[in-house]
């Protein structure tokens, strides 16, 4: 017996008008400073405003969340006690109100005991709406959220994820024209972040006939609008094929969850500070060549001919080999950088961060749904493939 989790979704243009079109008495809204400064937040207060609902906002959030950062957000979230919560953000807002959604309505559970698998209370004092402002994560369709521990006496600074599936925001409210501000470095690293997800949700162990379809339609979208939009941020249709694969790529994977190039990238992301799209989407391509060197169960050939009708049969190790050349191609052509190297990671801050690499991506939590699990000495060859470029062929 298996679960589809899913909020209601709102897409395409104007789709910020349905909020007016809810019912509540005071809206907490997460932020950032970056879409506040930019003027995102204002159409969403006019909306909140014309349903009748006060707001509060709370725009202290950064990149990569850290738990006391999310202690002080559910601090101001319980003096208020809203009945709606609303995250309007790129990834790490929209998974930092939902870990202070859970924590406000469990006040007696710590963070970092939070379990898929444990009872928790939801929706007895306010529900959730998420307005994604970036095409990458697919957040506003997932029940988890990733947080940072910072370095401490107790080991390395980390990437913490959790998550419960009841947190899935009730609705998820993706506006394209939310994210047609992004430039066209935000735009590549967060499309790429979309490109694996996608990709690694239809090749974890928990794939489904319900996570398939999604997934190669969102992989399909990426590979065919990504580089339009790099180039033109105001192409509204490419946005939108954008802001879509997103979000359907991440209603695909968190019902399927994904692999080891999300496990290698949150190690990356705590360590060495290099955005998780840009990480996650940097090593898929070693990870994809790293299938190719033992049968295992993906589908690749699958995805490849999902995305590109002319290719013929071929075998599986061959398409693994074949869609990480396509996914490195499609990087260079958006201007991503392919290795460590060129991300701008020096060769000693490298080799003195790999051994909390190698431990930190062996103990992410999505590591177990990678159709090959790696060794600790594989973990190895692979940073040190995504360091230098080499093909992985092990």
């Amino acid at each position: 017996m298996w679960f589809f989790r899913s909020p209601q979704f709102v897409f395409g243009e104007e789709a910020l008008l349905h909020i007016r079109e809810l019912r509540g008495r005071h809206a907490f809204v997460v932020t950032d400073k970056v879409v506040s400064g930019h003027g995102l937040l204002a159409p969403v207060l006019l909306q909140l405003q014309h349903a009748g609902m006060a707001a509060t906002v709370y725009d202290a959030i950064e990149p990569e969340p850290a738990l006391d950062a999310i202690e002080a957000g559910v601090a101001a979230m319980t003096a208020i006690e809203p009945d709606w919560i609303v995250a309007v953000g790129g990834g790490s807002v929209i998974d930092a109100a939902k870990a202070m959604w859970v924590r406000f309505e469990n006040p007696e559970l710590p963070l970092e005991s939070i379990s898929p698998l444990e009872p928790i209370r939801l929706r007895e004092h306010a529900r959730m709406i998420a307005v994604p402002t970036t095409a990458g994560t697919g957040s506003e369709a997932t029940w988890a959220f990733v947080l940072s521990i910072p370095e401490s006496i107790d080991g390395p600074a980390r990437k913490f994820g959790s998550g419960h599936p009841l947190a899935v925001p009730d609705y998820a409210i993706v506006d394209p024209s939310l994210s047609a501000s992004m430039p066209p470095r935000v735009t590549a690293d967060t499309g790429m972040d979309a490109l694996t997800q996608a990709i690694e949700g239809h090749l974890a162990t928990w794939a489904n006939d319900f996570s398939d379809g999604m997934c190669l339609v969102a992989t399909r979208l990426v590979f065919h609008y990504l580089p339009r939009v790099v180039v033109d941020g105001q192409d509204r249709e490419a946005r939108e094929r954008m802001a879509n694969a997103a979000a359907i790529g991440g209603l695909g994977y968190i019902n399927s969850m994904v692999g080891l190039a999300h496990s290698m990238g949150h190690a990356l992301g705590a360590a060495l500070k290099i955005s998780h799209g840009r990480a996650v989407g940097l090593c898929l391509p070693y990870v994809l060549w790293y299938y190719a060197g033992e049968e295992c169960g993906t589908r690749c050939a699958e995805i490849l001919r999902f995305v590109d009708v002319s290719v013929g049969v071929m075998e599986e190790a061959a398409a693994c080999r074949e869609l990480a050349v396509r996914v490195r191609a499609l990087a260079q052509q958006i201007g991503q950088p392919t290795t460590l190297e060129a991300a701008g990671v020096v060769r000693g801050d490298f080799d003195a961060a790999l051994p909390a690499l190698i431990e930190n991506a062996l103990s992410d939590t999505v590591i177990f749904t990678s159709p090959r699990q790696p060794s600790e000495d594989d973990v190895r060859r692979l940073f040190e493939c995504a360091w230098s470029g080499a093909e992985v062929n092990f």
